[in-house]
């Protein structure tokens, strides 16, 4: 008897409206800082993917006598204090980066919108327990607690990740249980509830599909903070281990160096800046896009605008 119910519930449940997702691409392109920071994590991506390829140099190839040469045609961003093309290391370290933001956000991803679910939803005694664990973590700063799992662990490019991970993962429990709050007094979910479908189906099939929002913006606003800890940690020793390249390690070598050789540390600092500055523009541009009252208005806009232009 449920199950008729239940399904009949799922086509009157509020979706988004055909092309909702274009739409949403397109105000984002539209937005010039938005269309920008995409256009750059698009070119990082093909580098980071193409590196291996597309770099002049290899990684670790050493040139002693040709250590710290400064920018000319040969080196674009010149050479370190072992006479490795820093362009190559720049480039090759891309990869490391994204590939420490974009896993480390995955796991917080899974596990904090999971908990975040089960706690706004049930409530009572398990929403107590979960959140006073979220509050003590969120007690540490961000940097000290993974720098606390780093020194359990013992520092790598997988500890790292997980380090990261876990120091985001209450950002996201939180941001999904005040949205699953507030969705959960809808009244297509009451009708939902007072059918008797299973909980799981209404977390899948009616709650995560709305708060869906605020948890793609907090995914694009976190790999720009997951790319700052990674460096962080490497700059300390406890992040990726050399002779793997990352821009953070790139910074630690090349603060003996600041002087004689501005290049060293400004090309993979220019890096870290871009990339995180990328990462907050989509994310801002993200936010307007899927705010309807946003959307509602920059239709308005674009409306009156190519009326005018008639």
């Amino acid at each position: 008897m449920s199950e008729l119910p239940s399904a009949a519930i799922d086509e009157r449940m509020p979706r988004p409206a055909p092309g909702t997702g274009r739409g949403v691409i397109r105000l984002l392109v539209r937005t010039p800082l938005s269309a920008a920071g995409l256009a750059v994590l698009l070119a990082l991506v093909l580098v980071a993917a193409l590196g291996p390829v597309i770099a002049p140099y290899g990684v670790n190839a050493t040139d002693v006598l040709g250590a710290l040469r400064p920018p000319s045609p040969a080196h674009w961003f010149g050479t370190d204090d072992l006479g490795r093309d820093i362009l190559s290391r720049v480039m090759l370290a891309a990869r490391v980066s994204l590939q420490v933001a974009v896993v480390s956000v995955a796991f917080a991803l899974v596990v904090g919108t999971a908990v975040g679910l089960i706690s706004g939803y049930l409530g009572g005694w398990v929403d107590t327990v979960l959140m006073r664990a979220v509050d003590v973590m969120f007690a540490f700063p961000v940097l000290l607690l993974a720098l606390a799992i780093v020194a359990i662990l013992g520092p790598g490019l997988t500890t790292a990740m997980l380090a990261i991970g876990v120091v985001y993962t209450p950002i996201f429990a939180r941001v999904t249980r005040a949205s699953t709050l507030s969705v959960t007094e809808e009244p297509y979910v009451k009708a939902s509830q007072a059918m008797g479908t299973r909980r799981s189906r209404i977390l899948v099939r009616h709650i995560l599909p709305n708060i869906s929002g605020p948890i793609i913006v907090q995914t694009s606003l976190s790999l720009a903070f997951a790319i700052l800890s990674e460096a962080a940690l490497s700059f300390l020793g406890l992040g990726v281990q050399p002779p793997q390249p990352s821009w953070g390690r790139m910074l630690f070598d090349a603060q003996g160096f600041l002087g004689s050789a501005w290049w060293m540390s400004v090309f993979p600092g220019a890096a870290i800046f871009v990339t995180v500055l990328a990462f907050n523009l989509v994310g801002d541009g993200l936010r307007d896009a899927l705010d309807p009252r946003h959307r509602t208005r920059m239709g308005r806009t674009a409306r009156s605008g190519s009326r005018g232009s008639r």
